[in-house]
């Protein structure tokens, strides 16, 4: 695989066919040329198809992280929801630590649900140990957030601070308010076994919910299907 000069990636890029712009992603990550970076950063906020973007991703993966993470971290501020809940992916996949500061509470509780869940998936894979506690703590905080396929990305993320996620979660397993005690329950039985499927843990929490006396239905019952979401992992 060749690369691509910039003037030829940006025309590339441009193209109304998904298999041109994703050849130009491939090629860009081929061979990393640092003057792309701008140019593959902002096509991430406007690109619609989810196989291109993931390619930009792996593209921007493949450049010094020192430069490509100041740019992702400024796009955390943009309005459109693309370029955070992008940028926030990418952050994720580069991994480092030094973009921790900027996975705001603002951003864990964004009201785009794509935008939070690619900020809860980030921020489990960027935070410090002494930061998890307090992570939890406001993941914890939006239990009975949205569709199913949203629950169960904070389920995940959840399950994935571990021990520390425990406490909080037990706590909100006593609230008053159903749709959240349901998924702090569900959450918990992810917490003991994270290869647990979610809606069958959803159905256990439920049965124990109906068995304590509370409405074993939920504003949730229409939200959708089962499936697995189909947000870049």
């Amino acid at each position: 695989m060749i690369g691509v000069d910039t003037t030829s990636l940006q025309q590339a890029l441009a193209a109304p066919q998904a298999s041109t712009r994703l050849q130009a992603a491939l090629a860009a990550g081929s061979r990393p040329d640092p003057a792309q970076i701008d140019l593959l950063v902002e096509q991430c906020a406007v690109e619609p198809d989810f196989f291109v973007r993931d390619m930009l991703t792996w593209a921007l993966t493949r450049q010094p992280a020192t430069l490509t993470v100041p740019r992702l971290v400024r796009q955390l501020d943009r309005d459109r929801a693309q370029a955070r809940s992008q940028a926030l992916h990418t952050l994720s996949k580069i991994g480092d630590p030094v973009a921790w500061p900027a996975i705001t509470p603002a951003l864990l509780q964004d009201p785009d649900d794509e935008v939070a869940r690619a900020a809860w998936r980030t921020a489990v894979v960027l935070a410090p140990e002494q930061a998890r506690t307090e992570l939890a703590e406001r993941l914890v905080g939006q239990l009975g957030r949205g569709s199913r396929d949203v629950r169960r990305s904070l389920s995940r993320a959840l399950a994935a601070l571990g021990d520390v996620a425990r406490a909080p979660v037990a706590t909100a397993a006593q609230s008053p308010v159903d749709a959240v005690r349901t998924h702090a329950a569900a959450t918990r039985r992810l917490l003991d076994d994270p290869e647990a499927d979610f809606a069958d843990g959803r159905q256990d929490a439920r049965r124990i919910i109906a068995l304590d006396g509370a409405p074993a239905d939920g504003p949730d019952d229409a939200s959708g299907a089962d499936g697995d979401p189909s947000a870049p992992s």
